[in-house]
């Protein structure tokens, strides 16, 4: 199977809603395939942050007595208070379920949703990352010097973006390019680790709050997304992931004392 076809079927194959022969067949290609792996790992966080996150909401008084009095009639078999009120014990009762399905539908999608964005832009920057190194078109302005590459952008891009120099620290800046992500021109800021190469893509982040996130694996490659000071920042490498994650810290904190000058 390829991998299309299996994040299709990932949610059906997590309920056991599939017949055995083809859940062997996911089953076989998930214990080759990091990819999908790590997507139904993803799958059953959500599932189980909607178990302990989902909002509960306690009924009002005046509704857990509604509901208390159509059972309490339906059980002596009497209708009067289904009659007057237009509903049946079912009725209220349906009607609490709804509320409950509406908002924990709700929770779900919006997660759901946000894990789907969050996996496509890992791709998208994977894809730019790898298109810069195969294309030969890695920098736009090559420079080991912060101050000539920050300046580069000036009038290219509706944001100046931060740059750090990190060469004291074992991974020295080698230049930028401008790129192109969800519509958008971007920053891309080029450093090295030895012989490996690492873009570091920035731009505002609208949501604005400080985040930070451990290295995932995309197409072989390692990304960590995490913002900072209103600048969202993707970093993409085939750096292993404990110096990468080095590196990520170093460039939060450059950033941090560049911004307090």
């Amino acid at each position: 199977m390829q991998c299309e076809e299996v994040l299709e079927r990932l949610s059906a194959f997590l309920d056991d809603e599939i017949d055995p022969v083809e859940s062997r067949e996911i089953q076989r290609h998930l214990d080759r395939c990091p990819s999908c792996t790590e997507a139904l790992g993803r799958m059953k966080g959500v599932a189980a942050r909607l178990r302990a996150e989902a909002p509960y909401y306690r009924a009002s008084d005046s509704l857990r007595a509604r509901v208390s009095q159509a059972a309490w009639s339906d059980a002596s078999g009497g209708l009067t208070t289904s009659r007057r009120t237009g509903a049946t014990p079912r009725g209220w009762l349906a009607a609490a379920a709804t509320v409950v399905v509406v908002v924990g539908g709700t929770w779900l999608f919006t997660a759901v949703q946000s894990q789907k964005s969050f996996g496509s832009m890992e791709r998208e920057v994977v894809s730019s990352h790898i298109r810069s190194l195969m294309a030969s078109h890695l920098m736009d302005v090559a420079s080991t010097d912060q101050h000539t590459v920050k300046p580069w952008f000036n009038g290219k891009l509706d944001f100046s973006p931060p740059v750090t120099d990190l060469s004291t620290s074992g991974y020295p800046l080698l230049g930028g390019r401008l790129d192109y992500l969800r519509g958008r021109p971007v920053a891309a800021l080029v450093y090295q680790r030895r012989k490996h190469l690492i873009n570091v893509f920035t731009w505002p982040d609208e949501a604005g709050a400080d985040s930070e996130a451990s290295p995932r694996t995309q197409q072989g490659y390692h990304v960590i997304h995490e913002t900072h000071g209103g600048m969202a920042y993707w970093i993409v490498s085939d750096l292993n992931p404990e110096e990468l994650s080095a590196f990520s810290r170093l460039l939060v904190t450059g950033v941090a004392k560049g911004q307090a000058r």
